[in-house]
Order: C-alpha cells, then sequence, then structure tokens
C-alpha cells in the first residue's frame, strides 16, 4: 500500500450486512443481551472478545481511552483489573464517571457502556489476582504502571528483582496498589451494523436497580 493509498483513508468503505436489530432480540435485561453478544463475540473467533475500551477523564475534563480485558460481570456491573497508581486509576479517583466500548467490528457490532467505577472489596481482587498466571503477579509487582521511565532494561531490572524476591514463594501476594474496578452501569448501548448507514441504535437506560426503559436512535 502506497501512501498516498493510506492517505486516501475516506475511500476506506465496506457496506455492513442486512442484519436487523429490534429491542425484543434484547429483550428487557441489557445485561442479560450484552451476555449473549459476548458470546457470540467468542463463538465467532474475535480476538480478545472480552477486550474493551476505556475512558475516563482527568480534574480539566481532558479525555484518555484504553484498552483494557474485561473479567466478570454480573448484575453489578463490568469489572476489570489494574494497577491503582495508573493514569485511568488515578483519573478514577477524581471523576469516578466512566464509558467502555466494545467494538466486535467482524460482527459489525458494538456495545457502549456509561456508568460509574468503584474499587472491588479485597477478598474480590484477592481471588482473582490468585488466579492469575506467575508471570503476570510479578509483573503487577515490577511495574510502576504509567510513569516513566528510562528504558525497556530498567523495566527488565525491575521485573528480575521481582522475581528473585518471591522465588520459591508458592504464592505470589497481591500487591497493595493493584485492584479492580467495577462499572456499574446507567446507560448501554447497542449498535448493528446496516446498509446505506443506516444502522440499528437500541439504548438502555437504568430506571433503578431492576428496571430499565429502552429507546432507538438514529444512526
Amino acid at each position: 500500500m502506497t501512501s498516498d493509498q493510506v492517505r486516501d483513508i475516506a475511500s476506506w468503505r465496506r457496506e455492513y450486512e442486512d442484519h436487523g436489530l429490534t429491542q425484543a432480540d434484547l429483550g428487557e435485561d441489557p445485561l442479560a443481551a450484552f451476555l449473549t453478544w459476548l458470546g457470540a463475540a467468542k463463538v465467532a473467533g474475535v480476538h480478545e472478545p472480552n477486550a474493551m475500551v476505556v475512558s475516563t477523564a482527568d480534574a480539566h475534563g481532558n479525555p484518555s481511552s484504553r484498552m483494557v480485558l474485561l473479567k466478570t460481570i454480573d448484575q453489578r456491573g463490568f469489572v476489570f483489573f489494574t494497577n491503582l497508581d495508573s493514569r485511568k486509576a488515578r483519573e478514577l479517583s477524581t471523576h469516578p464517571a466512566i464509558s467502555l466500548l466494545f467494538p466486535w467490528h467482524p460482527l459489525e457490532r458494538q456495545v457502549r457502556v456509561e456508568g460509574r467505577a468503584s474499587v472491588v472489596d479485597d477478598s474480590e481482587a484477592n481471588a482473582y489476582f490468585r488466579s492469575r498466571p506467575r508471570g503476570s503477579q510479578l509483573g503487577a509487582w515490577a511495574s510502576p504502571q504509567s510513569e516513566v521511565v528510562p528504558d525497556r532494561d530498567y523495566l527488565q531490572q525491575r521485573y528480575q528483582r521481582i522475581s528473585d524476591r518471591f522465588d520459591g514463594v508458592d504464592s505470589v501476594p497481591r500487591p497493595p496498589n493493584w485492584s479492580g474496578y467495577r462499572v456499574r452501569p446507567h446507560r448501554i448501548e447497542f449498535w448493528q451494523g446496516r446498509p446505506g448507514r443506516m444502522h440499528d441504535r437500541i439504548a438502555f437506560e437504568r430506571a433503578d436497580d431492576d428496571t430499565w426503559f429502552a429507546e432507538r436512535l438514529a444512526p
């Protein structure tokens, strides 16, 4: 591909297939509908179907986004884990408002989630940390997430020191600055691509703990 072809991004157009979406397809519980769509993405072989774009904002309202893996979902919300000294965690400590985006391009689908994030309790964080591969456990100790570092060797040296520190230790403990966030959603939108850019969008708004109401949006 030439540089001229790369610059001509506007021509990168493909037509979406005619897979419709109605409220009846989703039912009355958007969290149950999300689980159905997530399962379909996994069955379809979507790479990292639980990958999501997590967006937060700093004290000045400047947004930032990054890819994170969803690890748990239930009626209480969506859970991911991270270093509590990371940029996203620092921003959430000031502004707990958060958005999630699941981009399932091969299925011509996406789901947008808006809500508020809160730190999970220690028992939940401990349980998940114990389930992680040992290398990931050591990495959680070794990486000063989001901090400026001099070079790759610096990170490798930190990792080696941590590996030596826990050599012979059967169970690596969870770092005190590592935990998870649960996002309690107040809005969940399901998007299905349609021909002519006349996409289907159905958004659920939370009325109370157990009730949602749905509305169709123009594409």
